[in-house]
């Protein structure tokens, strides 16, 4: 495996396919005294002030590392190249010529995609997975990239059979997956804003979560939801008792667990599926057609009822004294008020005196009609502005930062009609278009500064999500935000997964009664990466306190641990369970490359178009069936094949 990246994301997919898979890795990075982090200023100076704090709950709590795939030893070697610049010569020296799968995550979507053609054209034969923002481009990239492996797979095939070789050339696997870490980690930081959790996966357009229930009362049958999903930690009453992680031993969380685990783990809480439901306050969809009622503010729609009703009373008073009908005495006020009637000489003294009352009523008439006109260019003109928070709102999400994860998140969670504030410092942000156009408010101005957050109405937002790529900001702003509101649910986003362990531990310890998260996005992304790497498509991962459970779509055939078995008989505790079956047809198929995307699935029952999750244990799976299933990442990794590993575990 040929690993090449500029982030954490590089070194954390190397460490889980090393440690997870157990693979040979080439790491090819930036040189030390070149390489560029994202910008974190004063990462350094926070992280100082959570050391002292973090070290001694860690002494507390019995925990040396802070998890993820940091405290699992490493089975697989590593070889690490710097570089910096991906060229020919240096794809070469990393042996892709000779690697099953590469991975390209640099930050800069041009490097990857100039790196992902050279590394094709070397071996028709290599998995390719990539890092893209733009998804338009990436479907495009990933059929051009696909295209060309299988032109050069039917070109072997020739040369074989021209060259008389019985049976043609070795099938191989040389597919091209596009991911975005935004859009990866996206669903776990929005689900945030749903239920206070940030353990979601999104499929057959249904969104599940994995929602964490207490322990059941004496005489209580605790709700399985869909499945049972995990045991959480038994040290529930130390502050960093539900950061567990896979050096808790039998005090940490279990995964996968059987009837019989559940039954007996009393007093631990459980982690079970169910779908997403949101009963918060909503904001309209955002359309773009700007409502008439908008174009004219409330003085002037008063000004012109008033001037509607002096018409009508000149023209009832005209009726009366000249004895015309309704319709030519309503026609003799407008043209008096338009002044373009003859004088009324000679007629009566009335009808005089009324004519006067109209051209008064008409002088009156053309400021009214200024002040509409130029009114209403004003109101087309700010129609494509920003949008202000409007008053008296409550129960919103302030998202700071809307950059390439805040954009993300903030379609995620318009999706879910959720109302959201945007707080962000540069006015040229790439998810303010996407605001504009959703018509979200927004707040321009930096959050260290005083009455930012209040122009967001953090003191009655439901939660804060700190998505800005400053871990200082992010940090500052959910401590002011702890100040204003100290039961705000908070999410941050930080670059180092140690660093975020140490923050929500302090927090979670110095809040008690709030919600707190604290992830990182490499941490996040990671599974779903090195997943696609070993040739399976990755639906979503949850994090599961310290621990990460995988969605993964999986074809039966060829998988004996799956083959011919019932459901029942295929479920292994602790490593993978099915959940869903696909009966979509194979070109619709979640993960195939033909598909077009999910379809549209009912948010209420348990069957979509294509997933039954409903499955009975007795059903026996089929070579041709697809099946959705959870699994650890160990157990992933065993159900691939690749390499048995010699160490148990989940």
């Amino acid at each position: 495996m040929v690993v090449a990246g500029d982030d954490a994301l590089a070194h954390r997919l190397a460490a889980e396919l090393r440690g997870v898979y157990g693979e040979q890795v080439t790491l090819v990075v930036p040189p030390a005294q070149r390489s560029v982090r994202p910008p974190v200023v004063g990462r350094t100076r926070a992280t100082a002030l959570f050391d002292r704090v973090s070290a001694a709950v860690n002494r507390a709590s019995g925990n040396g590392e802070s998890g993820g795939t940091r405290t699992l030893e490493p089975t697989g070697s590593e070889r690490l190249l710097e570089a910096s610049e991906l060229t020919e010569a240096m794809l070469a020296d990393a042996g892709v010529e000779r690697a099953a799968a590469l991975a390209l995550v640099y930050d800069d979507d041009e490097t990857n995609i100039r790196a992902a053609l050279t590394a094709r054209r070397l071996n028709p034969r290599i998995r390719l997975v990539l890092r893209l923002y733009n998804r338009r481009l990436g479907q495009h990239i990933e059929a051009l990239l696909d295209q060309a492996s299988a032109l050069a797979a039917a070109r072997a095939a020739a040369d074989a059979a021209a060259a008389g070789v019985d049976g043609g050339v070795e099938a191989f696997d040389a597919s091209t997956t596009v991911l975005s870490d935004a859009d990866t980690a996206a669903p776990a930081l929005a689900a945030t804003a749903v239920a206070g959790t940030s353990k979601v996966v999104q499929t057959d357009g249904l969104m599940l979560r994995a929602v964490e229930r207490p322990p059941p009362g004496p005489g209580e049958v605790a709700d399985p939801g869909l499945c049972t999903l995990a045991l959480l930690s038994a040290t529930t009453n130390d502050p960093a008792g539900a950061d567990g992680s896979e050096s808790s031993g039998a005090q940490g969380p279990q995964l996968l667990p059987d009837e019989r685990a559940v039954a007996a783990a009393t007093g631990r809480g459980t982690v079970v599926l169910e779908n997403v439901s949101y009963s918060g306050p909503e904001l309209s969809a955002g359309r773009s057609v700007m409502p008439f009622a908008s174009l004219l503010s409330r003085r002037l729609r008063w000004s012109f009822a008033g001037l509607v009703a002096c018409v009508v009373g000149l023209a009832v008073a005209s009726m009366m004294v000249t004895g015309e009908p309704p319709l030519q005495a309503t026609y003799l006020t407008l043209l008096d008020l338009f002044a373009i009637n003859d004088p009324a000489i000679g007629q009566p003294l009335g009808r005089q005196i009324l004519q006067l009352f109209s051209g008064l009523v008409g002088l009156l008439l053309l400021p009214v009609l200024l002040a509409a006109v130029l009114e209403a260019l004003g109101t087309f003109r700010s129609g494509s502005a920003l949008r202000r928070p409007p008053r008296g709102l409550s129960g919103h999400v302030v998202l700071l930062g809307v950059g390439k994860i805040g954009t993300r998140v903030l379609a995620r969670l318009r999706e879910l009609r959720i109302p959201v504030v945007c707080v962000e410092a540069d006015p040229e942000a790439r998810g303010l278009a996407l605001a504009r156009r959703l018509r979200v408010p927004v707040v321009l101005g930096d959050v260290t500064q005083e009455g930012v957050l209040e122009a967001a109405k953090i003191h009655r937002a439901h939660a804060l999500l700190a998505l800005t790529s400053a871990d200082t900001m992010n940090l500052e702003a959910a401590l002011y935000a702890r100040t204003v509101r100290p039961d705000v649910r908070v999410v941050l986003r930080l670059y180092d997964d140690d660093f975020a362990t140490a923050v929500y531990r302090t927090l979670r310890a110095a809040y008690p009664d709030a919600l707190t998260r604290s992830r990182s996005v490499s941490h996040l992304a990671a599974p779903a990466f090195a997943g696609a790497m070993m040739g399976r498509q990755i639906l979503g991962a949850i994090p599961v306190e310290r621990r990460v459970l995988l969605f993964a779509a999986v074809d039966v055939g060829g998988h004996p641990q799956l083959e011919g078995r019932t459901v029942g008989e295929a479920f292994r505790a602790g490593a993978w369970r099915v959940l869903a079956l696909d009966t979509a047809a194979p070109g619709g198929r979640r993960g195939d490359p033909t598909s077009s995307g999910s379809a549209s699935g009912s948010a209420s029952g348990s069957r979509g178009p294509g997933l039954v999750w409903d499955l009975p244990a007795t059903y026996v799976l089929r070579p041709e069936d697809r099946v959705v299933l959870a699994a650890t990442r160990r157990g992933l990794a065993e159900l691939l094949g690749r390499r048995r590993r010699e160490q148990a575990g989940a």
